[in-house]
């Protein structure tokens, strides 16, 4: 259906006024569609008078497309078709639509002349052929999602090649440009300019940097020039901060009406040369003078990473070195021609204490956003700087008001440190130029804590005036009273490590004694013991149950420890992937001794779990770690590193420089040392370099030494899992093999109406039990069902 692949999707939209008071006038729910729609693509007119979405019916899909572009009114909330024609369908492989003004926007649809798909022919075209006669050293990291031959080359072509359409709010239509795969679509501020960015032919079967080419239009739709055509880029080194010769980040500065900027690599894109500079920032006016060099902005020593504008006054550049964790902001004036930058900070991107913050960002007139300007005394030199604030004792996010010229920073806000987590989510004082008078200040911030879920709030300034304007319940009361603490204990080398402990309702050590327990966790790469042993969570967030996580195992009377730091440290010139399964059992051995040290955790039933390289985490533990760990849960996982040869995760290294190193991480080396249970889970179209292929060679090599497993492929699902059908499965397959291999009293709760928690009524605890037991049958039921759909679905096609 032209669509991507896989999407969520929502099933209403309902719109407020904001008053001046802050709080929320009548909801206004917007109408028109069905009631089965499926909405898609939100977005806001500049002027905030009118919002786009697009609205499919699954039941409608064909050999077209059934997605259609739909307008509303903010103010009544009617909507309506955009397009007048059934004849134009859209195409959102790539950019959809994109607001070129407040009463016009820039579509993707299918060409008109486009016939039907290419057909796979019966007979191959020929033996597929690559070659390197020309000695290019090509070094790319594995991944699933490449063209393999000619027919895919055609289908990619037929499928993302887009017809632009710029269509007026009255439906009037006029074509821009000609078809092309179109990856970006980016009107200039003063809504004179198109910026189109496409990629075309030579493809590669061995790498996604497909030739890139940057266009100029006016919205008129005439073609005014070409500002990049970049080739193929296959040779990109594997070292961390590699980037694309030519010009890159190719954007529109926010402040200014058609004022283009980009960045140039001075080190042939490779981060193994040493040079001065490293990169040069640019900027040209859309329609340059003839002759006229794009004059130089910034001149850096590191990489470039990221750039805040602020109307000319000033602008905040940020660069960075991977391999010394080095972060600088500079501010630069990039209206002056004689300006000096001054450097504001300088700091390891890992030092979560120092951090500043980032400045918060206003929305202009022409719908972008630049740093917001605070006045106060009618002085114009400061912005906010807003922080996740972490501290020893836990994240307590803060607003600084922060002067530039000075650097003299004045904390004007901080979150409750006791109860609440609050974060500042954007600013909602409305300014032409986006100026705002301390004293006037609105945000929008949010506020949860542990057992309450995030509401919104409208904070007005002086008196920091609170309005609460969303009131959600809580989403599963029966586990509300949950207990929730961030503890710290330390490894043997003396790095200090965090994790977040979850207890179930009304359970006491001294009362009712060890639970089984299950840890779940992702390792992380520092250079630095201080930091990685600084703590990066609030013990204040609200819980919340997903199907990333096994939090459901608290009703199954389990204690988890949650997201225990693992970091793998490589200090100065080490690599900490040389010490990797050293770091791994000791970060793993000092969690289990803490929660048993608590009495939370029965020294026998303690089992392991992560998700991707968290999976990779577990079946080293499992073969490493034997006596730590009672069974294990490794869900997309890559076992054998020596099938990513150019580097995985934070490696930078290939296989043949770190040989060594490659050998003794792969668990698939180690399959035979594995004698714990262990379920694998995959999803059978996981494009990453963790294809299922690596859960079914490890399955295999434990299969072959008679070890105990069990193996999952969920069909259709990638690297994260969509599917109501497969996301049931894995709360059945998870519980099954916990119940089986960690349970001290498998099949039971231990004291159900503690476990539910007093509040809930008899009814309730009734319910929930059926819900974790009796439920868990008849998704057994189901997923047979399922399963003999999808064979008569592939029996079908």
């Amino acid at each position: 259906s032209n669509t991507r692949s896989r999407m969520s999707f929502y099933t209403e939209i309902k719109i407020h006024l904001l008053m001046d008071d802050g709080t929320l006038g009548p909801e206004k729910v917007v109408n028109g569609y069905n009631g089965n729609a499926k909405i898609n693509f939100v977005g806001w007119s500049p002027d905030g008078h009118h919002v786009a979405f697009t609205v499919r019916y699954e039941d409608e899909v064909d050999s077209g497309s059934n997605l259609a572009l739909w307008i509303a009114d903010a103010e009544s909330g009617k909507a309506r078709p955009l397009f007048k024609s059934a004849d134009i369908m859209l195409n959102a492989v790539f950019e959809l639509y994109v607001w070129v003004n407040n009463s016009s926007l820039l579509v993707c649809t299918i060409p008109s002349s486009r016939g039907g798909p290419p057909m796979k022919p019966l007979v191959p075209f020929g033996p597929r052929i690559r070659s390197n006669e020309q000695r290019n050293i090509i070094q790319m990291r594995s991944t699933k999602e490449m063209l393999k031959d000619l027919h895919e080359e055609e289908s990619f072509d037929f499928y993302a090649t887009s017809q632009l359409v710029l269509v007026t709010l009255d439906g009037t239509v006029k074509m821009i440009a000609p078809p092309a795969i179109y990856i970006s679509l980016d009107p200039s501020p003063d809504e004179k300019y198109l910026m189109l960015t496409s990629v075309h032919r030579p493809y590669s079967f061995s790498y996604k940097r497909f030739p890139k080419k940057v266009e100029l239009w006016t919205v008129e739709g005439k073609f005014v020039r070409e500002v990049c055509d970049l080739p193929l880029a296959e040779d990109i080194p594997v070292a961390a901060n590699s980037v694309r010769k030519g010009k890159r980040l190719v954007r529109w500065r926010p402040d200014m009406p058609s004022t283009l900027y980009w960045v140039e690599t001075q080190d042939g894109g490779d981060a193994n040369v040493e040079v001065s500079p490293r990169d040069i920032v640019y900027m040209e006016h859309a329609e340059p003078l003839d002759g006229e060099k794009p004059p130089v902005l910034l001149k850096l020593d590191l990489r470039y990473r990221k750039s805040y504008w602020c109307y000319g006054s000033f602008t905040l550049v940020y660069e960075y070195w991977y391999k010394t964790r080095i972060t600088r902001t500079w501010a630069i004036s990039p209206d002056l021609k004689d300006h000096k930058p001054r450097l504001l900070f300088e700091r390891s991107s890992e030092d979560a204490y120092s951090n500043p913050g980032s400045p918060v960002m206003c929305r202009t007139l022409a719908g972008t956003l630049v740093i917001a300007r605070i006045k106060r005394n009618c002085e114009g030199s400061y912005i906010l700087l807003k922080g996740s604030g972490a501290t020893p004792k836990g994240s307590s996010p803060f607003l600084d008001l922060f002067n530039v010229n000075t650097g003299e920073k004045e904390r004007i806000w901080e979150s409750d440190k006791e109860k609440y987590y609050e974060s500042i989510l954007a600013v909602i004082s409305y300014h032409p130029k986006c100026e705002v008078q301390l004293d006037q200040l609105k945000l929008l911030v949010s506020k949860e804590s542990r057992r309450e879920i995030t509401q919104y709030y409208v904070k007005i300034w002086p008196n920091e005036k609170q309005v609460q304007i969303t009131n959600y319940p809580h989403p599963y009361p029966q586990l509300a009273l949950l207990q929730k603490e961030i503890i710290r204990y330390q490894r043997e080398d003396g790095v200090k490590l965090t994790a977040t402990l979850y207890l179930p309702p009304g359970y006491s050590p001294s009362e009712d004694g060890p639970l089984p327990c299950l840890i779940w966790s992702y390792p992380g790469e520092f250079k630095s013991k201080e930091a990685a042993g600084q703590v990066r969570r609030s013990p204040n967030k609200f819980t919340r149950i997903g199907n990333n996580f096994p939090l459901l195992c608290l009703a199954r009377g389990f204690a988890i420890l949650a997201d225990p730091t693992i970091p793998i440290i490589g200090e100065g010139n080490q690599e900490g992937n040389d010490r990797y399964i050293e770091q791994l059992v000791a970060s793993a051995e000092a969690a289990v001794n803490e929660v048993v040290r608590r009495g939370v955790a029965h020294h026998d039933k303690i089992a392991v779990g992560g998700h991707s390289y968290g999976a990779f985490m577990t079946a080293n533990l499992l073969a490493h770690a034997l006596h730590l760990f009672c069974c294990g849960i490794a869900r997309s996982g890559a076992y054998n590193r020596t099938l990513t040869p150019f580097g995985f995760q934070k490696e930078t290294r290939t296989l043949w420089e770190a040989t060594d190193t490659y050998i003794k991480m792969s668990t698939f080396m180690s399959a035979n040392k594995i004698k714990k249970p262990v379920l694998l889970i995959h999803g059978e179209d996981d494009s990453k370099v963790t294809s299922a292929m690596q859960s079914r060679q490890l399955y295999d090599a434990l299969k072959g030494h008679g070890m105990p497993c069990h193996l999952v492929i969920l069909p259709f699902e990638q690297h994260q899992y969509a599917a109501r059908e497969s996301i049931m499965h894995i709360i059945w397959e998870t519980d099954r093999w916990l119940q089986k291999y960690c349970a001290t009293n498998p099949g039971n709760i231990k004291d159900l109406e503690t476990i539910v928690g007093a509040s809930q009524s008899p009814t309730d605890a009734v319910l929930y039990h059926e819900a974790l037991t009796l439920n868990f049958t008849k998704i057994s039921s189901l997923i047979k069902l399922v399963r003999l759909t999808f064979a008569q679905i592939v029996f079908r096609k």
